[in-house]
């Protein structure tokens, strides 16, 4: 199902998704509207949740974390109490920037950060493998990012 946003809705989207602290009367002007009218989409998108939240994406390196992980997690079952109880659990864990519920070999795949090795042992030991349900993990180290991006095709 398509969303029901049109060409002018997708140029705002692609500007604010880069550049989030953009004025509205610059963002009116790169997408050739008048301020009053790009307040009004931007304000129609922000209430039909196409825009979901500002934030700062900062600096993992510069922030003291510059080591991230994938980690596979194979929970003991798929019961969705076992489910909910390590949804809600995984949440609390700080180095955990993301987690996904999926389809194949692994019940759960996680994205953490840590600021070494020693230190993601730690996580992995102290928090990951103390998770409701947790029956394996399996990590792998992102050596280097190539490509990174938080913005969606529009």
């Amino acid at each position: 199902m398509e969303p029901q946003i049109d060409e002018m809705d997708r140029r705002i989207l692609s500007v604010l998704q880069r550049a989030g602290r953009i004025s509205n009367a610059d963002l009116a002007e790169r997408v050739h509207l008048s301020a009053s009218a790009c307040h009004r989409r931007v304000q129609r998108l922000e209430k039909e949740g196409f825009l979901r939240e500002y934030v700062a994406l900062l600096n993992a390196r510069q922030m003291g974390f510059p080591t991230m992980a994938f980690v596979e997690i194979s929970l003991a079952g798929q019961a969705d109490e076992l489910l909910e109880a390590f949804e809600r659990e995984v949440a609390l864990v700080p180095e955990v920037l993301e987690c996904h519920l999926m389809a194949g070999t692994a019940d759960y795949i996680l994205k953490v950060v840590a600021r070494d090795t020693d230190d993601f042992a730690r996580v992995h030991r102290q928090k990951l493998a103390r998770l409701p349900g947790v029956q394996g993990m399996q990590s792998s180290f992102a050596l280097r990012t190539v490509f990174k991006t938080t913005a969606l095709p529009v």
